[in-house]
């Protein structure tokens, strides 16, 4: 089965990226901080993770780093509200980490994120919900 981990500790933020996911046939998992991240990654392996780039304990690149080093082929996007061009992302981007996307991440490019790194095969449900994005945006 194909799991999104979201990691964000903006409650609101988390809920919405999840009930946006959920309502497109994803399965989605969360955690509100990097150690959390890195426990969950570890236990579920998901096809891809979106995590803030500032959270509690342990930030979203120290969490990529460990995650990469669990596992070189993870996914993980960095939402952040610094620049891609920032000393911090371009290391990221260099070890592997898929995406930098600027805060706030648009419902489009959620579903786009979540279409493209979890595909499944023979899935007819994979369509937005035009209700939802205009909800939404």
């Amino acid at each position: 089965m194909t799991v999104i981990l979201i990691v964000e500790d903006d409650e609101e933020l988390l809920n919405l990226y999840v009930e946006i996911l959920e309502i497109n046939k994803f399965d989605v998992q969360r955690a509100i901080n990097g150690e959390e991240a890195i426990s969950k990654y570890k236990q579920i392996h998901p096809d891809l993770v979106v995590m803030d780039g500032i959270l509690p304990k342990i930030d979203g690149y120290e969490a990529f780093s460990q995650i990469i080093e669990f596992d070189k082929n993870a996914k993980v996007v960095i939402v952040t509200g610094y620049s891609e061009f920032n000393a911090r992302n371009k290391l990221a981007l260099e070890q592997g980490l898929i995406s930098v996307i600027a805060k706030p991440i648009g419902v489009d490019e959620l579903l786009n994120l979540a279409k493209r790194y979890c595909e499944r095969s023979g899935d007819k449900n994979l369509t937005s919900n035009p209700n939802l994005e205009r909800s939404i945006s």
